[in-house]
């Protein structure tokens, strides 16, 4: 059909089409209006109208950060306490459009199908693995649907595309995946008209599910941050966790933190391997993991008071203390020579430095200031690492 604005009457309203059509086309080009979400609206006359209703249908975007797990990880999956920032230098932004049909867009470079050669799909399945983001779409569709369900949540009838892109380095510890996840929910629940049907706390565990579904191992703290954003204090304390169902978040002043560097290697380990042996080992009363994790969530608390006190010698020390009891806990061989070398070049120019997830990435303090960075950055050049300046994303912004 063709539309065209009504001679005598100018349109006021910006999402306000005027059609003039013959009677014949009126139940078919109403059809097609409710298909895309629109509101369809004939009058008695030569010229019809369809009105969208607000943002349901119209196209979508929603962008989450990437993480940066600042102290106390991995004992946010032991029932320990972490801080977690907002890191705005990388994001996943996931795009909902209405559409006849519920479709999900391959990423061309995330979930490539075509290759130069075998030789090329070879390296390709070996750098960065068989699975691309679309699986986690595919999961978050069915998560978002069960969900709604189980809460008698009636959706409407809005067929759609999603697609995405991101620019979080992949494996690298810093929450690529749960924010293409929670990107993707955000969408779902606006162009569904039901945001109100979920409180905040409620969303990281939604988004949790939907990576346990898919077997990614992760931590607890990720999805929170993402959904909360800026500085955030976390307890997962056993006894918080079974009487709320999650922990408790305390926001910080993002102000408190010093210049944070992040330094990563270009071609990262997966992340989620290095849980496995010592969630086991908790869950068997492994002695030497029950007080390490303790002992982590002990070094949070600390930290946080370090941080409010502006004492940031004290906050160096604890990030410094991080990495060796993790180190302690899981062995050189789970950790990888590589994420070791990648903490170990900003303590060699006396730098503190900790993984930021599991891997890949790292969070490094340099206490001796600019002098200290250049000489840090000049040893990542060196050795073909990656360093560069945090930006927290503040909530809101």
């Amino acid at each position: 059909h063709v539309f065209t604005s009504h001679p005598r009457k100018p349109l006021h309203k910006p999402n306000c089409i005027v059609s003039t059509c013959s009677s014949k086309q009126t139940a078919t080009m109403l059809k097609q209006a409710v298909q895309v979400g629109c509101a369809a609206v004939f009058g008695y006359g030569l010229f019809k109208t369809i009105e969208t209703l607000g943002k349901r249908g119209t196209q979508l975007k929603h962008r989450v950060y990437a993480r940066v797990g600042l102290l106390g990880n991995p004992s946010d999956g032991f029932n320990g306490r972490t801080i977690s920032l907002s890191l705005e230098n990388y994001y996943a932004e996931v795009t909902l459009t209405p559409a006849r049909k519920v479709e999900l867009i391959p990423n061309p470079e995330c979930d490539p199908s075509q290759f130069d050669s075998l030789a090329s799909f070879a390296e390709r399945i070996k750098v960065h693995g068989y699975y691309g983001g679309v699986r986690l779409l595919q999961a978050t569709l069915l998560r978002f649907y069960e969900v709604c369900s189980e809460q008698r949540i009636e959706l409407p009838h809005r067929p759609f595309t999603l697609s995405y892109t991101t620019n979080i380095p992949k494996s690298a510890g810093l929450s690529g995946s749960s924010a293409i996840i929670y990107a993707g929910l955000k969408c779902l629940i606006e162009h569904h008209g039901i945001t109100g049907r979920f409180r905040k706390v409620e969303l990281p565990n939604i988004v949790l599910s939907v990576e346990s579904a898919l077997g990614i191992t992760a931590g607890l703290q990720d999805r929170v941050i993402q959904v909360y954003e800026g500085v955030v204090y976390m307890d997962f304390a056993k006894k918080i966790m079974d009487t709320s169902g999650h922990g408790q978040y305390i926001e910080m002043d993002p102000s408190l933190l010093p210049d944070l560097y992040l330094l990563y290697c270009e071609n990262p380990c997966d992340s989620g391997k290095m849980h496995n042996d010592v969630k086991q080992r908790w869950l068997k009363g492994d002695k030497e993991v029950i007080a390490g994790m303790k002992e982590l969530a002990d070094n949070t608390r600390e930290a946080k008071k370090a941080l409010e006190d502006h004492n940031h010698k004290a906050f160096a020390d604890f990030i410094d203390r991080n990495f060796a009891l993790r180190r302690k806990m899981f062995g050189d061989p789970a950790l990888g020579a590589l994420n070791i070398r990648m903490v170990e070049i900003a303590t060699e120019v006396g730098a503190a430095a900790k993984f930021t997830g599991s891997g890949g990435a790292s969070v490094v303090y340099c206490r001796g200031g600019e002098k200290q960075v250049a000489a840090l950055r000049a040893a990542c050049d060196k050795e073909g690492f990656v360093l560069e300046k945090i930006r927290v994303h503040r909530p809101g912004q």
